[in-house]
């Protein structure tokens, strides 16, 4: 199978496709994260890169036709439902979200067989105008079924008879390393409110800042979504043997159900990022399942 990701992050669809047991010939990828492609080439050092998409012309689609399968998720930051509610949403108009339209371009001139859109849930009006371009509707899964954190996200795909995954039942709990494992720069000195033996907030850090960067989780629950987090105590904080901490990269790596040392090679911000930026690894493995 041919396949060309765009905005490839660091080439989760790869390992999802090996995940599927569905053989790859040629593997293109489109992605301008630096540490990004530094982790999908160390991971995959065959994968072609074809830059940025925005770049991408009919000349260079030529050298690589036939292509079976286009996939993608093209950024959300205009598209979010946060956004939304704050009154902020650009929509597919905005300067990341537009770049829809290079996936349609660029899909539209291939013409493969199969392809796979991933983006976040959002305002009707856009979801709507995706599917009418798409010709399909998309359907809505959320990662929970198959690791251990939240995130509901919205796929576009022309492959036929996708169900909802299994529910594995995974929780914090049975994706975090014992705490004899978790260097000290991981762990909180900061006072913190106990909320309860049973509340999915189990903790809150006394700080400053945002709610959600004081969250610390309890784990016999699942993580909120992983967002694409720089630093600043954006990290998912998880309670552990009477104390507050982030979750380390690895943590991330299980809680998107990517291999153990995945991302490693860069720094902890770029792991974080790439990772929260990237996809639920066997989510995608179980739609494109349905291709066999």
């Amino acid at each position: 199978m041919n396949v060309l990701s765009l905005f490839d992050g660091i080439s989760c669809g790869m390992v999802a496709l090996e995940r599927a047991g569905i053989k790859v010939d040629n593997y293109y990828a489109s992605e301008i994260e630096q540490d990004s492609i530094k982790i999908s080439k160390k991971n995959y050092p065959w994968i072609i890169q074809l830059g940025d998409i925005t770049n991408i012309t009919k000349e260079m689609l030529d050298t690589i036709m036939p292509i079976d399968i286009v996939i993608g998720g093209s950024p959300c930051q205009d598209l979010s439902v946060y956004k939304y509610d704050r009154g902020e949403v650009t929509g597919l108009n905005g300067e990341k979200s537009g770049l829809f339209h290079h996936y349609v371009r660029i899909l539209k001139y291939l013409n493969p067989k199969y392809f796979l859109l991933e983006n976040v849930p959002m305002e009707k009006q856009w979801e709507d105008m995706i599917s009418e371009i798409l010709g399909v509707k998309p359907i809505m899964i959320n990662s929970n079924l198959v690791c251990a954190a939240d995130r509901k996200r919205l796929y576009w795909t022309n492959i036929q008879g996708i169900e909802q995954p299994i529910d594995k039942g995974i929780m914090i709990k049975d994706i975090i390393l014992n705490s004899s494992d978790v260097a000290d720069k991981y762990w909180y000195d900061k006072e913190f409110i106990y909320n309860g033996d049973e509340e999915k907030v189990q903790c809150t850090l006394i700080m400053k800042g945002h709610r959600h960067m004081k969250e610390v989780y309890n784990q016999k629950f699942k993580s909120s979504t992983l967002t694409t987090c720089n630093g600043g105590n954006l990290q998912k904080k998880v309670y552990q043997d009477g104390r507050c901490r982030k979750f380390t990269p690895l943590e991330y790596e299980r809680l998107q159900t990517l291999p153990d040392g995945y991302t490693e090679g860069v720094c902890d911000t770029s792991r974080y990022s790439a990772i929260g930026n990237g996809w639920t690894v066997d989510v995608i493995a179980h739609i494109l399942s349905y291709l066999k």
